[in-house]
């Protein structure tokens, strides 16, 4: 955000925010090794969405989070998706997050068996 030219204060109440959509009210002063593995999933999705970029590529982004921030989570990527236009390519083995997806591409050995828009 710094290379945004957001200012300071700005650049806190935005990642305050953030943190509050993904559940982690009040952990902002944890260090890493203080946080659950799902806590730092959540922490590593707030880091990438806070900017608000064009585009987002994740990797498993649910798969240290149990049923319930897994839902949570895909539903904050859906409303940045329909409200500011973030697209997110996102690789999973979870038919709970697919089912978020607006368009499905399953692999087989690494090469493309359907395209599906949902």
């Amino acid at each position: 955000m710094q290379l945004q030219g957001i200012e300071a204060d700005q650049r806190r109440v935005n990642a305050m925010e953030i943190l509050q959509q993904v559940g982690l009210t009040g952990m902002e002063d944890r260090r890493p090794a203080e946080l659950s593995g799902g806590q730092q999933q959540r922490v590593a999705v707030a880091r990438a969405i806070v900017s608000k970029p064009a585009l987002i590529l994740a990797d498993e982004p649910t798969a240290n989070l149990d049923s319930e921030n897994s839902d949570k989570l895909m539903t904050l990527m859906r409303e940045l998706n329909s409200q500011i236009g973030t697209t997110f390519i996102i690789s999973t083995h979870d038919e709970g997050v697919m089912a978020f997806a607006k368009r499905l591409i399953r692999l087989h050995d690494g090469r493309i068996v359907s395209d599906d828009a949902i």
